[in-house]
């Protein structure tokens, strides 16, 4: 599927209301595409589905507005009911064969890997895209197993032609190196969320990337 669905994709955005500490996630989220942020995912762990979907087709009207991907984090209910892009699950979530049996026009599963391992199997096999997390270890994620750090970057892309998305304590200041190292695209919260600005530091980011 990645040949007939190429992942074209720099600043990835994954968002929560909690995530930006009292202000209007919507705002923020708009703000960040003017910004240059490409697709945005929707991460809310805690919320019951009747609210997470509400806040999915509320984010939803934006995305669609700015013409950009709206992913799902680990909530295929969901995902299906909103019509996202697609949805982006962990190690211990729905697994992406069960994701294409069940949804299977969803134009991007991503998984996120914690072993070398799983490089090898088949739910990395139907996956459009692979989560990389943490590059650096973050306090907004505190259930993964391996820091990866640059390093594990470089051996990850000599292990797969899969796109990477690399997450986790990413700013202006090792975003390139990380995107050297052979990420494809890198994904960040606070950096965005908890910015004065979001829309100025979605620009910083996508100049970094794009030089």
């Amino acid at each position: 599927m990645n040949k007939q669905s190429p992942f074209p994709y720099k600043l990835y955005l994954v968002l929560s209301e909690a995530d930006c500490k009292g202000r209007d996630f919507l705002k923020v989220a708009e703000e960040s595409i003017i910004g240059g942020v490409d697709l945005i995912q929707l991460r809310e762990k805690n919320d019951e589905p009747e609210t997470f979907i509400r806040k999915a087709l509320q984010l939803k009207e934006i995305t669609d507005n700015y013409q950009i991907p709206l992913i799902i984090n680990d909530n295929l209910e969901v995902a299906k009911k909103v019509g996202a892009t697609g949805i982006h699950v962990g190690t211990h979530d729905i697994p992406p064969v069960a994701i294409r049996e069940l949804w299977g026009n969803a134009a991007y599963v991503g998984y996120s890997i914690e072993h070398l391992e799983q490089l090898d199997t088949e739910e990395t096999a139907v996956s459009d895209y692979l989560g990389i997390s943490p590059v650096f270890k973050t306090p907004t994620k505190t259930d993964t197993i391996t820091e990866w750090g640059l390093d594990g970057i470089r051996i990850i892309r000599k292990l797969t032609d899969k796109p990477l998305v690399a997450i986790g304590n990413l700013d202006v200041h090792n975003v390139k190196s990380v995107i050297d190292a052979g990420a494809d695209c890198i994904a960040v919260v606070s950096a965005i969320c908890g910015a004065p600005n979001p829309q100025k530091a979605a620009y910083q980011l996508k100049n970094e990337l794009l030089k």
